[in-house]
């Protein structure tokens, strides 16, 4: 029988082992730097794929969590990695971005905002990795359908920064029958500021006068959420 020449080539063998075990197993055997080496195909200088993944999960994790830091690295900062070059890279970006797209659109079959935890779970996607604030405010009609979005605020999220008047201007061109704020804390820990507190009841005070009540507001952290009306704070906040 006639012997492959790469049989007894280790290199050769761990660029492959990654489609060996995908194929044995199925993707869920597969470690984050195995996927990774599949996406990559191909090492360089004697680095195998797995190496060469195990090297980008290295250079992501001062940016996040696991495969959660190729959202935030730079593009440039992965071209320094040895092997990883423009295209590579684009990939990469790409996985990320395809990745947070796919957990978003899983999370809108089950939405409803009558759920606090649908809700979180749509939009944790969406904010979880940015790294500054945002308030978004969601108009709704009486059905509690989703009529618009508006992003109020980015940057550190203060009371004195969000206007009433921009929320229920906004409500009333919309004919919104109910609105919800939701915003992220990009250190990862949802639990509410004295901040969140004084906006939460001013737009609050206000929806009771314009008959356009506060459904609730939630805050997103890393896969953790708070809602206002979950926790029973929506006639409660100081």
């Amino acid at each position: 029988m006639k012997t492959d020449k790469y049989e007894n080539n280790e290199y050769y063998r761990m660029q492959n082992l990654p489609y060996e075990k995908f194929i044995s197993y199925g993707s869920r055997a597969l470690t984050d730097s195995e996927l990774l080496a599949i996406l990559l195909r191909t090492g360089t200088r004697g680095i195998s794929a797995c190496e060469l993944g195990e090297e980008v999960l290295t250079r992501t994790a001062g940016y996040g969590n696991g495969l959660s830091g190729l959202y935030h690295i730079p593009l440039g900062e992965l071209r320094q990695i040895d092997g990883i070059g423009k295209v590579k890279a684009i990939q990469l970006k790409t996985i990320a971005e395809l990745s947070t797209r796919m957990a978003q659109a899983k999370a809108k079959d089950g939405l409803s905002f009558l759920r606090p935890d649908t809700v979180a779970a749509y939009y944790m996607e969406r904010f979880r990795h940015e790294n500054v604030e945002y308030i978004m405010l969601l108009l709704l009609d009486s059905g509690m359908h989703l009529i618009e979005e508006h992003i109020l605020s980015k940057g550190t999220v203060n009371a004195s920064l969000i206007s009433p008047r921009e929320v229920f201007i906004c409500a009333l061109q919309a004919q919104a029958a109910g609105v919800m704020l939701l915003h992220n804390h990009p250190g990862g820990n949802p639990v509410p500021s004295d901040n969140d507190f004084k906006v939460t009841e001013r737009i609050r005070r206000v929806g009771q006068l314009t008959d356009i009540p506060l459904i609730d507001h939630i805050i997103i952290g890393d896969n953790r959420y708070f809602s206002f009306k979950e926790e029973n704070l929506m006639t409660q906040t100081a």
